[in-house]
């Protein structure tokens, strides 16, 4: 089967994880850039990292890189490309993107250049002077950085993050790729016992038991390139079944979510049903300021609300105390909390035994994880 370069965007901070997750699923020549990894894959690839990443954003099909500075510096680079290996006669072939730090900051103009030199190269391959693009979508995105231009070919449609369980949300909800790299770094395993004392819409905790039971992610949804002519059919469907005999039934995960938001709550009881994980989750009303367990073991894992998302600075630094009263060192327990505030730890009341630095969207984050007891 032809191989060819694929590019997995993600959040800052995720490269690695990426990366680690492409190993895995034992795509070739993995290289992580600032924002995304690329590797070198054909279409059984393409398929199984869009059904089965929990960390990419989206899957795209790498056309090329250069330097341009003048658009007709683009166009004679963009027509030399060999587009007629993926676009066909009918097909639809829009193109959007942008331009940072470059001398073609127009990005009206760049799209219309980059438009007009896929027509020409498509017209000399095709022999055919009009396109109908009535066919299937093959989504032409741009960057161009620093005078350097990548161009890509989408194969994913919605973001990856769009898992499909999640159609309303609460306010200001973690991006699920984050939550899934929250568990990730959780070590969630088969029989892990997660909590989440501020769950709202149930996000952490859906992730970490699709996670613990090894549910892909993109089973529940579509993506573009499913409706590709030159992409066949059993492909999907040998990918879509392997997922599946990959599920681990057996699994003994529990979740625990508790939130003083009973809207939210009910929201979350709906998103753990239709991601398939609702009997191993248990949504309960309950406020931060009571909690206390009595398990032998468990990973506390949360996003609480702060200062750019629902609390002001002083409501959220109290809670951060509260939280630190809260969450006690003792054997078998851990804790993993995104703060955005520099100053977390001083009132949280102790330093992180390790900090990992993500993005939640654009605001920079740290994530703080303890795991270290006093028999330690």
């Amino acid at each position: 089967m032809e191989q060819f370069k694929l590019v997995c965007p993600c959040l800052l901070g995720m490269e690695g994880l990426v990366a680690e997750e492409l190993r895995r699923m034992e795509a070739q020549n993995g290289r992580p850039e600032n924002g995304r990894v690329l590797c070198d894959g054909d279409f059984t690839m393409l398929a199984r990292i869009n059904l089965c990443s929990r960390f990419a954003e989206r899957v795209q099909i790498f056309m090329g890189v250069f330097r341009a500075d003048t658009f007709d510096g683009l166009f004679e680079q963009v027509r030399a490309l060999p587009w007629e290996n993926f676009v066909g006669k009918k097909d639809r072939f829009p193109v959007k993107g942008k331009t940072l730090s470059s001398k073609l900051m127009s990005v009206p103009d760049c799209q219309s250049i980059i438009k007009k030199a896929v027509v020409e190269r498509l017209k000399s391959k095709y022999r055919t002077e009009w396109f109908e693009e009535t066919g299937s979508l093959y989504q032409i995105q741009f960057l161009i950085l620093k005078d350097m231009v990548s161009l890509m070919i989408d194969t994913s449609g919605a973001g990856l993050y769009k898992r499909g369980y999640r159609r309303h949300a609460g306010p200001a909800p973690l991006k699920e790729t984050l939550a899934a790299a929250m568990a990730d770094l959780s070590r969630v395993r088969a029989n892990h016992t997660v909590i989440d004392p501020m769950c709202g819409s149930g996000t952490i905790l859906i992730e970490a038991a699709m996670k613990a039971k090894n549910i892909a992610p993109g089973l529940h949804r579509h993506f573009t390139a499913q409706q590709w002519q030159n992409m066949p059919q059993i492909i999907w469907k040998r990918e879509e079944e392997a997922a599946r005999d990959a599920i681990r039934r057996d699994s003994a995960f529990e979740g625990f979510g508790y939130d003083i938001d009973q809207q939210a709550l009910q929201l979350a009881k709906e998103n753990a049903g239709k991601a398939g994980v609702a009997d191993a989750i248990a949504f309960q009303a309950r406020d931060i300021c009571d909690f206390y367990e009595t398990m032998p073991r468990a990973s506390v894992i949360c996003n609480p609300p702060y200062g750019e998302r629902l609390l002001d600075l002083k409501q959220a630094r109290k809670l951060y105390s509260i939280m630190g009263a809260r969450f006690e060192k003792k054997p078998g327990w851990s804790y993993t909390v995104i703060s955005p505030d520099k100053l977390f730890e001083r009132f949280f009341g102790r330093q992180a035994d390790k900090r990992r630095k993500l993005y939640n969207g654009m605001i920079k984050c740290q994530v703080y994880m303890y795991f270290k007891n006093e028999t330690d």
